[in-house]
């Protein structure tokens, strides 16, 4: 019997069979934005989803966006995730390389924390500037980073800390950090901090990274 859809936005390909993309959005939660991006890499030829970790809920303000994150249960947002995965893994083609994890600040903690509980089912991991610690040795995936020149959520202490976790876990790592940036770069709803020329670059490099790690 098939799994019933989880809360979500779902985008596919032209291809039958494709690998598939979990997205895991930011603290704004599953908005326009995120959609976007979804039919974005749908077009390079990935199965999408985004689980809705807010259920319906999204912030266009730090205060609001603030409050849902604080408002939001660790345990369920792990179980959506959970239950995410099996429902791609119903629609992608995972007998090759397996899947891979795009997340956005808060979506990070998420896809750091799946691709150790997840370990056989999770290779490509691409990071926007969000960090969290933790053993890695569990992994078997490839990160990506995107990080912000200066981010006031996460400083650079904390992004090289994560970058020694993997490496020390003996993970591949690449982590760039782009000039003149701030957090939320790469969200063009996010009109105070977007850079196009660093979104266009990032976004080059995950598509390279992707087709690398997930061939198609």
């Amino acid at each position: 019997m098939p799994i019933p859809r989880p809360d979500g936005f779902l985008a596919t390909p032209a291809a039958s069979k494709s690998p598939g993309l979990l997205v895991l959005h930011a603290w704004w939660g599953l908005n326009e934005n995120i959609k976007t991006l979804c039919r974005r890499l749908a077009a390079e030829g990935y199965v999408v989803f985004a689980p809705d970790l807010y259920h319906g809920r999204t912030a266009s303000t730090i205060e609001d966006a603030r409050t849902l994150c604080n408002q939001l249960d660790e345990a369920r947002a792990k179980a959506d995730v959970a239950g995410a995965v099996a429902f791609l893994s119903e629609r992608a083609d995972v007998t090759g390389p397996g899947l891979g994890v795009v997340c956005l600040s808060l979506g990070v903690y998420f896809a750091l924390a799946l691709s150790v509980e997840d370990p056989d089912r999770v290779r490509a991991v691409v990071v926007f500037y969000g960090t969290g610690g933790g053993d890695f040795t569990r992994s078997k995936a490839s990160y990506l980073g995107h990080f912000a020149q200066v981010d006031e959520f996460e400083p650079e202490q904390a992004v090289r800390g994560l970058e020694e976790s993997l490496l020390a876990a003996g993970r591949p790592v690449t982590f760039h950090s782009y000039e003149g940036t701030g957090h939320w770069f790469f969200e063009p709803d996010r009109v105070d901090a977007y850079h196009e020329g660093a979104a266009k670059l990032a976004w080059a490099r995950t598509v390279a990274f992707l087709r690398e790690e997930l061939p198609r």
